[in-house]
C-alpha cells in the first residue's frame, strides 16, 4: 500500500486526482499505476485500470488469476467490474470512498454471488494515510482551483490593477487537456445563453498583446447585445507563462484554441484576429466550420511555408533575437501617440521580468517560414479552406502605418479569403489596429447584423 501512495502522490504532481495502485503477484510487483484521466484525455485511466492494463501486457494475458490489486481508494464500479472480469484473486484498498465505492461504500459488487468470479476483498489498510493525501488535495483545490504548475510562472493579481478601459470580471480554466493543469485567462461577456447571442464575437490576440488589446472594441459588440469571448494565449497576459522558450510550439497552442472553442462550445461565431491570432485562428474554423459564420481579420497572414515572410516581419524577428528584452509599452507608444501612458503600460503589466517573458522570445521564431515547418501544413490547409469551402461573412480592416505586416500583405490575404470584400484602411493606424478599433467594430456590427 505504500507503494500505491507513492503513485498516488505522483498523480498529484501531475494535476490528477490522487489515487494511485499496485498489481503483485507471488509477492512480486507486476505493474503499477496511478490516476491519468486528464493526462491521457481518458474517463477509464483509473489507477486501477492503468495498473490492470500494464499487468495484463507484462503477464501476456488478460486474465490476472492469482494477483491482488493495492490501491489507495476504494474502487468504482467501473474498477470493480474490471477487476471481476480480469479474474483478480484479490483487492485490498486503503480509504473507503462514500460517494463512488463499488465495494462496500455504495454499492458491493463484489458480493454478488451471481456473478461467476469472486474477488475477495479487503479495506482500511493505511486508510487514513490515504484519505489525508485526498483531503489534501481537494482542499487545496476548493482554495485554489487552479494550482501552479512547477514549470510555469503566475503574474501576480496586482499587476493588473487599476488598468483604464478593462473593467470585465476574469475567468480562468486549467483543465483542458491539452493545458495539463496550466491557467488559461479567458473574458466571457454578454448573452450565456447560445440562443440570446445573434454573434458570439471570438477575438484572439497576437505577440506581445493580450486581451487588453480588444478593450475599444468589446464595448460596441457587448452593445450589440452580443457575446465577446477573449482568450489570453498561454505566456501572454493573465494566463500562466511557463518558464522556458522552447515549451511554446504552433501546434499545441493550436490545440489549446480548438479545445477552448469546444469546451465553451460557441456557436455563430465571428472570428476576430491579428497578427498570432491569425496565424493560429484562421487554422480553425476548418476543424468546426459549423461553428464560424463571419470572420474579422486585421494585420496577420497565414504562414504557409510556400510563400517568403515579409521583410517587415523579418526584422521584428531580428529585433526581438537581438533586444529580447524591449520595452512592449514603447512599443505600443511609439506606433500609437494616442495611447495615454497608463495604457502602454498595460502591455507591460503580464511581464514583470524576465521569467515571465518566455512566449515573447519563442514566438517570432515560430512563424512557419520553410514548408516543413511546424505549423506550415496546417496553414496551407487552412489557406484551401478560406478559398474554397468558407461560406461566410468577411471584413478585413488594414493599419497603413504597419511596419511588420503592411498593406501588401494584407491584400494578398484578402485574395484567399472566399467572398471577402474591399478591406477597410486606417491611415492613421499601425500594426496594432485594434487601438483604433471602435469604429472598426461598428462596421463589424453594421455589415454582419444586416441580414438579421
Amino acid at each position: 500500500m505504500r507503494l500505491a501512495l507513492a503513485q498516488a502522490r505522483a498523480a498529484q504532481r501531475a494535476g490528477e486526482i490522487p489515487v494511485g495502485a499496485v498489481l503483485v503477484k507471488g509477492g512480486v510487483v507486476i505493474a503499477v499505476g496511478h490516476n491519468a484521466p486528464i493526462q491521457g484525455r481518458d474517463p477509464t485511466a483509473h489507477a486501477e485500470i492503468v495498473a490492470l492494463r500494464t499487468g495484463a501486457a507484462a503477464l501476456g494475458n488478460y486474465r490476472l488469476e492469482g494477483c491482488t490489486l493495492y490501491v489507495t481508494l476504494e474502487p468504482c464500479a467501473m474498477c470493480s467490474g474490471a477487476m471481476l472480469h480480469a479474474r483478480l484473486d484479490r483487492v485490498v484498498f486503503g480509504a473507503p470512498d462514500p460517494k463512488t465505492g463499488a465495494a462496500g461504500s455504495v454499492v458491493n459488487l463484489f458480493a454478488h454471488t451471481e456473478l461467476n468470479h469472486r474477488t475477495q476483498v479487503q479495506g482500511g489498510i493505511l486508510a487514513e494515510e490515504c484519505a489525508q493525501l485526498l483531503r489534501a488535495f481537494f482542499k487545496e483545490r476548493r482554495v485554489n482551483p487552479h494550482p501552479l504548475r512547477d514549470d510555469a510562472l503566475r503574474t501576480p493579481e496586482t499587476a493588473f490593477d487599476g488598468l483604464p478601459g478593462y473593467p470585465w470580471t476574469p475567468k480562468y480554466l486549467s483543465d483542458l487537456p491539452s493545458l495539463d493543469g496550466l491557467r488559461m485567462h479567458y473574458l466571457d461577456e454578454g448573452p450565456q445563453d447560445q440562443k440570446s447571442a445573434p454573434i458570439t464575437w471570438l477575438c484572439l490576440h497576437g505577440n506581445p498583446a493580450w486581451s487588453y488589446l480588444y478593450r475599444h472594441m468589446i464595448p460596441v459588440f457587448l452593445a450589440a447585445g452580443h457575446r465577446v469571448v477573449a482568450p489570453d494565449l498561454i505566456g501572454f497576459g493573465k494566463s500562466d507563462k511557463p518558464k522556458k522558450d522552447g515549451f511554446h510550439t504552433f501546434s499545441w497552442h493550436r490545440q489549446v484554441l480548438l479545445e477552448f472553442v469546444e469546451r465553451l462550445d460557441l456557436q455563430r461565431v465571428a472570428l476576430v484576429v491579428q497578427d498570432w491570432g491569425g496565424l493560429l485562428g484562421l487554422t480553425l474554423p476548418m476543424a468546426a466550420p459549423e461553428r464560424y459564420t463571419h470572420l474579422l481579420v486585421m494585420n496577420t497572414m497565414l504562414a504557409t511555408g510556400d510563400a517568403p515572410l515579409s521583410p517587415g516581419f523579418l526584422a521584428w524577428r531580428d529585433m526581438c533575437a537581438q533586444k529580447p528584452d524591449f520595452d512592449v509599452a514603447r512599443l505600443f507608444a511609439r506606433g500609437n501617440p494616442q495611447m495615454s501612458e497608463a495604457e502602454c503600460a498595460a502591455y507591460n503589466a503580464p511581464f514583470p521580468d524576465a521569467g515571465h517573458r518566455a512566449a515573447l522570445r519563442a514566438f517570432p521564431a515560430m512563424v512557419p517560414e520553410q514548408a516543413n515547418d511546424d505549423g506550415a501544413a496546417i496553414s496551407r490547409e487552412a489557406r484551401t479552406f478560406w478559398q474554397v469551402r468558407w461560406t461566410g461573412q468577411s471584413l478585413m480592416a488594414i493599419g497603413q502605418q504597419d511596419p511588420v505586416l503592411g498593406e501588401p500583405v494584407m491584400r494578398a490575404l484578402a485574395s484567399q479569403i472566399r467572398g471577402c470584400p474591399a478591406p477597410l484602411v486606417l491611415p492613421e493606424a499601425g500594426h496594432f489596429v485594434q487601438e483604433h478599433g471602435a469604429g472598426i467594430a461598428r462596421d463589424a456590427v453594421a455589415r454582419f447584423t444586416a441580414n438579421h
